[in-house]
């Protein structure tokens, strides 16, 4: 069953109409006018529009011109007692299906229903498995050569479905935001926005402006309103990065927005409606945040329903090498040299690093090293590995990763002379994470005397 929208200046040729859809198990809708037209169209979801050309003194060329600029996803048909071929064609032109002369021959106008809504439903068809294809390739952009990786990609294939939030845990550099878009592109919000922020890298105020929106003379530089992100995610996925590291205040307003559906941008006294899917990320524990009373626990509770984390890179070597292969062919492309590779001894290298920077820093390797050496072939030699490494050319297997970590961080602002914002782009944090880093490591055995100085 359709539903079928009739549109006739003639009230008779309405019913009529109305009436033989009706006995063929369809919907029908009347309108006498573009504007009843228009408002029918608001309301209710149309298959088919059947149009007179001539609508009293208006023309229902207008109609389908309308239907054509708004993307309306109805199928058309013409009628008319004045054919001419000029007619028609403009009529073709801006999408009718087809073209019937009055009077109406009631059996051939169902043949033209029958099989412009068999044209339409073949289309929608086409269109679902075009759109489930793509879904599928985009869970290729999740390597699952590793059992633990495997997992996350049946998780994400369970929940596509599952309009509900989700909070993606793991080290910094694992990939959550790649996670996240994935998540996006399977589900049903494919076709809306994919919305991201880093919530660590704005002060307070700023944060809440772009979350939320603003209007005009809200504060110094509010010179006009301003939607916020979730506004602008309206319909689709809203990627919230680093979330533990958002205020108890914003917090709050994010606790509000996830409750009731709507945000209240800053400076204004009324709320808006909005229809987004939360997705968090951070490589902190909010749980020991929560019972520290740092992050809200009613607010985890929000977040925390569709929990997945994404284990590091050491913790899944089986996947090295496919991300090895996927950073040389974009490498590849970049420059447009298909002779470029890595020696066995190079890859085995690479397998046996430890990676505290996880797949950035494997991509940021073997972009450096290419940039370094330019090829064709490196060798392990020819790796350039931004950590130190001991005479043999092998990682200290004595160290522990907090050990690890803290030497490759001081090695990192030793090479950017104590920068901390240049340091904090070459580790891929932010430099909120690089500083409490640092605090960490001050308050830490691992302290040195020796440690660089920091440029603020």
């Amino acid at each position: 069953m359709a539903t079928i929208l009739i549109v006739d200046d003639e009230f008779s040729i309405r019913k009529t109409l109305g009436l033989l859809l009706k006995t063929d198990q369809h919907q029908a809708l009347e309108a006498s006018n573009l504007a009843a037209a228009k408002a029918c169209l608001d309301k209710h979801i149309v298959d088919l529009v059947i149009t007179d050309l001539r609508i009293g003194e208006e023309s229902g060329l207008e109609l389908l011109t309308y239907l054509k600029d708004t993307g309306y996803a109805a199928e058309s048909i013409m009628m008319t007692a004045y054919a001419s071929i000029e007619t028609a064609v403009e009529a073709m032109r801006l999408g009718a299906y087809d073209y019937l002369t009055k009077p109406i021959n009631p059996d051939e106008l169902l043949l033209r229903v029958h099989k412009v809504l068999e044209k339409k439903s073949l289309y929608e068809e086409v269109t679902r498995l075009r759109g489930e294809l793509s879904r599928r390739d985009k869970l290729g952009h999740i390597t699952a050569r590793s059992p633990r990786m495997a997992e996350i990609r049946k998780i994400v294939e369970r929940i596509r479905d599952r309009d509900l939030p989700v909070l993606i845990t793991g080290e910094t550099g694992t990939g959550k935001e790649v996670l996240a878009n994935v998540i996006h592109s399977v589900s049903a919000r494919s076709h809306g926005h994919f919305v991201a922020i880093n919530c660590c890298t704005l002060p307070e105020e700023l944060l809440d402006s772009e979350l939320f929106g603003h209007i005009k003379g809200s504060f110094t530089s509010a010179t006009s309103n301003r939607k916020g992100l979730f506004q602008q995610a309206h319909g689709g996925t809203l990627f919230l990065d680093e979330i533990g590291d958002v205020s108890p205040r914003l917090q709050a307003k994010l606790l509000r927005a996830l409750q009731e559906g709507e945000v209240r941008p800053v400076g204004s006294e009324t709320s808006v409606k909005v229809d987004v899917r939360i997705i968090a990320a951070t490589n902190c524990d909010l749980e020991e945040m929560a019972n520290q009373g740092s992050f809200r626990r009613d607010l985890l509770f929000r977040l925390n329903v569709l929990p997945i984390h994404i284990p590091p890179l050491r913790e899944r070597r089986e996947d090295i090498l496919p991300l090895i292969d996927y950073f040389l062919e974009m490498e590849r492309k970049q420059l447009g040299r298909h002779d470029l590779n890595l020696s066995p001894t190079a890859r085995q290298k690479l397998i046996e690093y430890d990676w505290p920077g996880n797949i950035r820093e494997l991509k940021n390797v073997v972009e450096r090293s290419f940039a370094l050496y330019g090829g064709p072939v490196l060798d392990a030699h020819e790796i350039a590995l931004s950590m130190k490494q001991n005479t043999s050319g092998t990682l200290d297997k004595n160290k522990t990763l907090a050990e690890a970590e803290a030497e490759h961080i001081r090695h990192v602002l030793v090479e950017n002379h104590g920068n901390q914002v240049a340091a904090a782009r070459v580790l891929g944090i932010s430099r909120s994470t690089l500083r409490r880093k640092l605090d960490e490591m001050s308050h830490s055995s691992l302290s040195h005397s020796d440690s660089p100085p920091v440029a603020f």
